[in-house]
């Protein structure tokens, strides 16, 4: 029932992927949510974040921002970590995911989406056929609209591990 907002894979952050790995596998690029994602909401880019988006650099890979968020905030942490961006990417809409591998020359099949929410990133990355990592939110601390979709994610989130639990007790 709740599968279409199951991640592929569930992280503590975004910080612990290997991307390294992710590229010998043949990703090309990885598309990124900015707040709770890579810094706390409304956060400008850190000295972790602009290391993380220099390594991709350094080995070829692409990134791209895609958020829901205003131009003004998504452009200036973009253009501190050297990236492509969206701004009202109006995720879960597929339309943001695949703007996003068009700017980057990546598909689905080596591309991978990171973010922090359900019912927008992943969802949306899932729709679009693209591999989902969810992060666990950087900071509890968000606006209204967010803690409110944190509730039935927690039911969702629930349901992704007891089923992860199942998937290795089978034999």
């Amino acid at each position: 029932m709740f599968e279409p907002f199951y991640p592929k894979h569930y992280v503590s952050s975004a910080y612990a992927i290997d991307y390294r790995s992710l590229y010998e596998r043949g990703i090309r690029g990885v598309i990124f949510d900015v707040d709770n994602t890579l810094v706390p909401h409304g956060a400008p880019a850190d000295l972790r974040a602009m290391e993380l988006f220099g390594q991709f650099h350094q080995v070829g890979m692409e990134t791209c921002l895609l958020s829901n968020n205003k131009e003004a905030r998504v452009a200036a942490f973009a253009k501190a970590v050297g990236t492509k961006y969206i701004y009202k990417g109006n995720k879960p809409s597929v339309k943001g995911y695949v703007h996003a591998m068009e700017l980057m020359g990546t598909s689905p099949k080596d591309t991978v989406f990171v973010g922090d929410q359900l019912f927008t990133d992943i969802w949306g990355a899932n729709r679009a056929g693209i591999v989902s990592y969810l992060t666990k939110p950087i900071n509890p601390k968000e606006e209204i609209q967010i803690v409110l979709k944190r509730l039935p994610e927690k039911l969702v989130l629930y349901c992704y591990r007891k089923k992860k639990r199942n998937e290795r007790i089978r034999p």
